[in-house]
């Protein structure tokens, strides 16, 4: 599988960004999954579902299967989150993994700037970084794109991972 990253700070446009890329390259007939880091408390499940009363009540792993998806929620109960290899093998053979966020792994990644976020860049200080998709002119020594240029954004990773 080849993957490539969307990272950047909060509000710089990173999950927008990966949605256009998850769409363009299925448009392109590639078959693509993502890989997501939260840094916050998240649950995909919602308090009084048979699924949620089954977690509470202290299943280790709840499959839940329907016509249309299948989700499997694995808790933690205090032991160590996966590791990005991890988390990575267990997703199924696809053309392409997008992930968002991980910023210090070491894999290709572009990086969504904002100006608004009152950010600065990351690419300066991470060499995984191999271009930026901002919503300003920048002068950089990368690759610089507009931030809602999902085309050329889509070329470039294509490009760079000869898919």
């Amino acid at each position: 599988m080849k993957i490539y990253g969307v990272t950047g700070w909060k509000n710089c446009g990173k999950t927008g960004l990966m949605e256009r890329l998850v769409a363009e390259f299925t448009t392109r007939g590639l078959t693509v999954s993502t890989l997501k880091n939260a840094h916050h408390t998240t649950d995909v499940d919602q308090p009084g579902t048979d699924s949620h009363r089954h977690r509470e009540a202290g299943a280790s792993e709840v499959v839940l299967a329907s016509p249309n998806r299948v989700a499997i929620m694995q808790e933690l109960r205090g032991a160590e989150v996966p590791s990005f290899t991890e988390l990575l093998s267990r997703l199924r053979p696809v053309d392409l993994v997008l992930v968002e966020g991980f910023k210090r792994e070491a894999h290709p990644k572009i990086e969504a700037y904002r100006t608004a976020a009152g950010q600065p860049l990351i690419a300066p200080e991470n060499s995984s970084i191999r271009a930026v998709a901002s919503d300003v002119q920048l002068h950089l020594d990368l690759p610089v794109f507009d931030l809602d240029d999902t085309k050329a954004i889509a070329d470039f990773i294509a490009t760079e991972l000869a898919l």
